[in-house]
């Protein structure tokens, strides 16, 4: 491990890319590639919890996944109800937590759901966050909605983000997508305005701690200047 400890992303948030196309090249269903994905989910929670990361935001299910075929979408569902079941949350000390359409999921689901947030509720190592029937475009646009409702006059980023579904946790400071695709896909548009980005080949269901580290190694290499210049960065540094 080539990084630093105290540099460690408060907030790793990941796209997690290419359980389809990791199955069809071994022959198997995609769903095959669903279910080793969510053991890949097992590996990183507990790694991120060991190394401090306090809020671990996974894009699981897009809006736009609706789209898919009947028979995905319901294997998807059926493994988001095992996953709950682990008992990695409290084995870790995590807190569970859920964001998106929440009312286009199942009832079965949508109740699960409910009981794991409240049973990890007091759980305080790491938060890790599901956006499950999630879009950014549809959280800004129901941000926008309530702010109309409640006859909003002044509005602001600060009150947008007040809004939005994330406001019980900061932005993220990482972003990792890996499948190698270079594209956002809806996906926390509005918070990760200043993440720093990293893209990846691997596949989700390969993506093990030492990729992990090297997402988190390349991250401390960069310098995050939010709009100020290099000298000004390097000299709050030195304060």
């Amino acid at each position: 491990m080539n990084y630093e400890l105290k540099y460690i992303p408060q907030h790793i948030a990941i796209i997690m890319d290419g359980n389809g196309r990791w199955a069809t090249e071994r022959g198997k269903e995609r769903s095959f590639g669903h279910q080793a994905g969510v053991e890949t989910v097992r590996r990183i929670t507990s790694e991120c919890t060991r190394l401090g990361v306090k809020y671990l935001t996974l894009y699981t299910f897009s809006t736009e996944n609706w789209n898919r075929p009947a028979d995905e979408i319901s294997a998807l569902m059926g493994l988001v109800l095992s996953s709950l079941e682990d008992e990695i949350f409290m084995k870790n000390n995590v807190r569970f937590r859920v964001i998106g359409d929440l009312k286009r999921l199942p009832g079965d689901v949508q109740q699960k759901l409910r009981e794991t947030e409240e049973h990890t509720a007091k759980n305080d190592a790491m938060t890790m966050v599901v956006a499950l029937s999630y879009s950014s475009r549809w959280e800004i646009t129901e941000a926008v909605r309530q702010l109309v409702a409640e006859g909003a006059e002044d509005v602001s980023e600060e009150t947008v983000s007040k809004h939005l579904q994330t406001s019980f946790m900061p932005d993220p400071d990482l972003l990792i997508r890996t499948g190698g695709e270079l594209r956002i896909s809806n996906y926390l548009l509005w918070q990760i305005a200043y993440s720093e980005l990293y893209f990846c080949d691997t596949y989700w269901p390969d993506f093990d701690e030492a990729e992990l580290h090297k997402a988190i190694e390349s991250y401390q290499k960069r310098q995050r200047r939010f709009g100020k210049t290099e000298a000004q960065v390097e000299e709050e540094i030195k304060k």
